[in-house]
């Protein structure tokens, strides 16, 4: 028997795209929000004071999120291949950077450049992947976010043991060295597929259709929805650690459980395409938001199996809500902008990034516990409710 690598729809060149696609998304997420993790280890190394470096890590979730989403904007009309393969040699170089960096200024510098180079590749391979699809694209966009959840299941305590075992530098340099061989993989296979057609707008045509888009009432509710339904979690991986630590946790568990919220989101990405497949992936989104701002409230119970529950429904709503969002996005918008639309949203993200780290840290510092933090994270959560629901009705 032969194997039909025939490029088509739902063929089997589709799913090694998406799988490999999966890989790459392994090292996207998984790295940008364990800086929790690496907050103690850099303060120590660089002499640098953990409030200092939450603006470092504020800086690199900016550009992940919005320095990435303007790539997805304006680059649309470029080629996937080249922009991976550009995103993989930054990666190459920022590895052994910080035997050389020795400054606040340059951790920043580093920092930012990483955050913009994963998050492109996010970018890239969330809005190119599902292309490769037609009557699986639901099931196709579960599998690469399942990659996704992997890496923030596996990213806290890696890094945690890499920086624990080898220190901060050479820990560094080991786990980017392996992010930029799984880059080197996706940018080989990973490009837009022949039937899908590639943007010819100019900056100046997406000036023009963003500046229609963004005065709509449901771009504008969408844009705070979107990103308020990942400002929850950059919010909670600011201080869930230490939470967890205050709880009588070790740093080593306190860091395993952490990701394993990412590990239990995996089920939810999984089984959150063939949901929406069924009912649709607006009310399918919705249930994941309603599952993470559960899970949030049980976080002000101190007791072990409260934290259990709420590591349960944190991660079976972290998985469907970072599933769905686009296919919800798609099914709004024209998906021949695909990339330019995933980018957009990510800006959403971003902007609400830049305040996440330094918010969590300066209301655990000033008020000396975590119920502020949790209460804050709460409310993000219910007004990412609110935002989509009033703009997708």
């Amino acid at each position: 028997m032969t194997l039909d690598w025939t490029e088509r729809p739902d063929s089997l060149r589709s799913w090694l795209v998406a799988i490999l696609g999966a890989v790459a998304m392994v090292f996207t997420f998984g790295t940008p929000l364990s800086y929790g993790v690496f907050r103690g280890p850099f303060s120590d190394a660089f002499a640098v004071s953990p409030v200092a470096l939450s603006g470092v890590f504020s800086i690199m979730l900016f550009t992940f999120f919005i320095g990435s989403g303007l790539v997805g904007v304006f680059g649309t009309r470029y080629p996937t291949r080249p922009l991976l393969l550009v995103c993989t040699a930054a990666t190459v170089l920022l590895a052994p950077s910080l035997y050389v960096a020795d400054s606040l200024l340059w951790l920043t510098l580093v920092f930012a450049v990483l955050g913009l180079a994963l998050g492109t590749v996010f970018v890239l391979v969330a809005s190119v992947v599902p292309r490769w699809f037609d009557s699986r694209r639901g099931a196709a966009t579960g599998l690469i976010f399942v990659g996704n959840g992997l890496g923030l299941f596996l990213l806290p305590p890696i890094w945690q043991l890499a920086i624990d075992r080898f220190g901060v530098r050479l820990g560094f340099l080991l786990v980017l060295s392996v992010t930029a061989g799984a880059f080197a993989l996706t940018g080989l296979t990973c490009r837009r597929p022949s039937w899908a057609s590639q943007s010819t707008a100019t900056a100046g045509d997406v000036l023009e259709w963003l500046s229609r888009l963004v005065g709509t009432r449901q771009f504008q509710l969408l844009f705070v929805g979107i990103g308020f339904s990942f400002a929850w979690y950059q919010l909670l991986a600011a201080y869930a650690v230490d939470l967890f630590v205050a709880r009588g946790l070790s740093e080593a568990t306190a860091a395993a459980t952490f990701g394993a919220i990412g590990g239990v989101s995996i089920a939810s990405r999984i089984g959150s395409g063939y949901v929406a497949d069924s009912v649709g992936s607006r009310r399918a989104f919705l249930a994941s938001l309603y599952l993470a701002a559960g899970g949030i409230a049980l976080l002000f119970v101190s007791n072990p199996g409260g934290l259990v529950a709420a590591v349960g429904l944190i991660g079976l709503g972290l998985g469907g809500a970072a599933t769905l969002y686009i296919p919800v996005l798609m099914g709004i918008y024209d998906p021949e902008k695909d990339t330019a639309i995933v980018g957009m949203f990510n800006v959403a993200a971003g902007v609400c990034a830049l305040a996440m780290p330094p918010l969590g840290t300066a209301s655990i510092t000033y008020t000396g516990g975590y119920t502020v933090a949790v209460g804050l994270t709460f409310v993000v959560s219910v007004i990412a409710v609110w935002a989509v629901t009033r703009a997708t009705r």
